[in-house]
């Protein structure tokens, strides 16, 4: 296993002088992808709808073709579903990665050509390994097994040729992989694309702990499920009893700092890390490439072509994306995207920031419509979890999961944010855990801080504690469980707020 640890590790290390072109020139890179992207198309469907042929620069691609969104494409991509090709993309469409998404009840299935599983999934995954090997050479990462919490898949049943297949995109990277990487992963497939997700829990805590287990890439929450179960079944105090040589945790999906010291406590070793990744259902986009910041570097050659809207532009029909030379540092952007899966300025409904441009450094900030702005007080998901990691800092809470959402002003009330939130470990003063969360928001949100002022709109926010398992079985009551549902975290209305209360109400 050294040998092959030695072989890894240096073949991961090459790719980082392509890493270093990108980053030395990306608009050169991402004005030569573009054209590349535009020709390749231009026999398709889409592209003779809009005339790719005739597109010479981006202002005319800008000009030429629309903004989107997945209700605008739906029509397209329901086709492909049923066996149609040529039409967003000229290569054969066999996988869609669904997308349940929180924000909207349909799900979306996401087209994943062979040239985005090779260039930007899988290249994605590579490079994050090549990144971690070259800030920590002396990694024995491939000397064990990668541990993968991932999502289920199944033959497309709207394709009556069944030759095609859905599922969530950590499900289609893991069929797809190459023989070789499927022998340094763990559990078989047979386990980790299980689709009924507690079985699968109980399956992989059993087969995984006689592994070498050297990292693990999930979802935080799911992740520690896992590992809490892994602990139960051995009678182990932390996972290093279990995994001694466990050393990098690769994560993305949700925000990791109000999960970190629980994280901290189930691997206590100052030899552990963990690296950031963005990887959706629509590409991979940035990897954290810095030991001493979670901040992504965008990766510019992955067959995706970025445009970014201010969010002061946003929900205009004829708003001015800018490209990556217009970006001004700290402000909130959503993202659109042209990829080599065929999705055309599509608006992914993420927003971001640029916290570097030389080069290219980006921070998720929340979800276009994953917010609360009932009171004009204009809460993102960054701002939600910024102050809840200082809360839990302050009153040494540690927390599990948490949503949010508006209380409505009413005869005698005014506005309020109502916050459940599901603690592994009590804060020591509730009152004092709401005190901080609530300064922390007016210190960061001029916003929430003036309608706050004084109560005029806001009084100061609700704070329900729930006990353990809570919001497990409010996903599970909602069918998603699994690895690719995510608790919402900000909604701009009561609906997750009243049907998590009623769950809470039959629990006792």
């Amino acid at each position: 296993m050294p040998i092959i640890n030695s072989i890894l590790t240096w073949v991961m290390k090459k790719r980082i002088h392509e890493v270093e072109l990108f980053m030395k020139y990306p608009n050169e890179v991402q004005q030569e992808l573009l054209e590349k992207l535009i020709n390749t198309a231009k026999n398709t469907e889409y592209g003779k709808r809009y005339d790719f042929k005739s597109i010479r620069n981006i202002n005319q691609y800008k000009e030429r073709v629309p903004l989107v969104s997945y209700e605008d494409i739906y029509v397209d991509v329901n086709r492909l579903m049923k066996g149609e090709q040529n039409i967003l993309w000229p290569s054969e469409i066999r996988w869609f990665a669904k997308s349940s998404g929180t924000t909207n009840a349909r799900s979306k299935f996401i087209p994943v050509s062979p040239e985005a599983l090779e260039d930007c999934h899988f290249k994605g995954g590579k490079d994050m390994l090549s990144i971690y090997v070259n800030n920590f050479p002396e990694t024995q990462l491939f000397s064990g097994k990668g541990l993968t919490i991932g999502g289920s898949q199944q033959v497309n049943q709207f394709d009556n040729k069944s030759n095609s297949y859905y599922g969530d995109v950590s499900a289609v990277i893991m069929k797809n992989l190459p023989f070789w990487a499927q022998m340094v992963r763990t559990p078989k497939l047979d386990i980790a694309l299980m689709d009924e997700w507690e079985a699968k829990i109980e399956k992989m805590a059993v087969v995984t702990t006689t592994e070498n287990v050297t990292s693990i890439s999930g979802v935080p929450t799911w992740t520690i499920v896992l590992l809490q179960r892994i602990l139960e079944l051995t009678g182990k105090e932390n996972i290093l009893e279990v995994w001694p040589n466990l050393e990098l945790f690769a994560h993305g999906a949700v925000a990791f700092e109000p999960y970190k010291e629980i994280f901290e406590g189930l691997i206590p070793s100052k030899e552990m890390h963990y690296l950031e990744t963005y990887n959706a259902s629509e590409g991979f986009f940035g990897i954290q490439d810095q030991t001493d910041s979670n901040e992504m570097l965008l990766m510019l050659d992955y067959g995706i072509f970025y445009e970014f809207i201010p969010m002061e532009e946003w929900g205009n029909k004829n708003a001015k994306t800018i490209g990556l030379e217009d970006i001004e540092l700290g402000r909130n952007y959503a993202m659109v995207i042209s990829t080599n899966a065929g999705l055309w300025r599509y608006m992914i409904g993420d927003t971001i920031k640029f916290t570097s441009t030389d080069p290219y450094r980006i921070k998720i900030t929340g979800r276009t419509k994953h917010f609360i702005n009932a009171f004009g007080e204009e809460m993102i998901i960054e701002n939600a979890e910024q102050a809840i990691t200082k809360a839990c800092h302050v009153t040494g809470a540690k927390i599990d999961n948490f949503t949010a959402g508006p209380r409505y002003i009413a005869e005698g009330k005014r506005g309020a944010h109502e916050w459940i939130i599901e603690f592994k470990s009590e804060p020591d003063s509730l009152e004092r855990f709401q005190q901080v969360l609530d300064e922390t928001l007016r210190e960061i949100n001029s916003d929430y801080d003036a309608k706050r002022y004084r109560d005029i709109a806001l009084e100061a926010p609700i704070i329900h504690s729930v006990s353990e398992g809570t919001f497990y079985n409010w996903m599970k009551k909602r069918g998603k469980l699994g690895g690719q549902n995510k608790v919402p975290r900000l909604s701009n209305n009561r609906v997750y707020l009243d049907d998590l209360l009623e769950v809470i109400e039959i629990m006792g």
